[in-house]
């Protein structure tokens, strides 16, 4: 029976972003999308990935750097890639980088009338599975890691991030 890896998570608050959920919330968030790894992985220790909080213009920069878009985004992905010649370490699998502008998923909660927990919850997934290999670059691609996100949402007790409540009181 194979143990499962341990996550290292390398947190990095570059803009001072309050309001960061704890730890412990953040990997149990990567921990439920890596159970569902696109391909078998040799067994190894340690998961390892860096979380970046930024600002509006480290953002941007990094959206119109790898993206070829002169604005900021809510979540980029930028999975690790062994260079050539450089073999893999059996005791830890490097995922790669996660970057959250801080801004971008404040006002994005607010005007989607979401709560902050499950906003983070959603963009942590959502990052995470794109460091596995998940994308919707294809409508059939979206779909799929919609419904995957909405499951493991579900499952941690988060509503569908893709109903947005309406602004209506009753």
């Amino acid at each position: 029976m194979s143990k499962t890896p341990t996550v290292h998570l390398d947190l990095q608050n570059a803009c001072e972003a309050s309001g960061i959920p704890d730890t412990g919330e953040l990997i149990e968030w990567i921990n439920c999308a890596l159970a569902h790894r696109k391909t078998e992985v040799k067994p190894h220790k340690t998961d390892e990935l860096t979380l970046r909080i930024v600002n509006i213009e480290e953002m941007t920069e990094l959206n119109r750097r790898y993206r070829g878009k002169d604005s900021a985004t809510n979540v980029l992905s930028f999975p690790f890639e062994y260079p050539p010649g450089i073999p893999d370490d059996p005791d830890q699998q490097i995922l790669g980088d996660i970057v959250i502008c801080a801004p971008v998923m404040h006002s994005e909660s607010f005007h989607q009338n979401k709560s902050i927990k499950a906003h983070w919850a959603h963009l942590i997934i959502h990052g995470t599975l794109h460091l596995l290999g998940y994308d919707h670059i294809s409508n059939t691609e979206a779909q799929q890691m919609e419904q995957l996100e909405t499951q493991l949402l579900n499952n941690l007790k988060f509503p569908d991030p893709y109903k947005h409540p309406s602004f209506e009181t009753h």
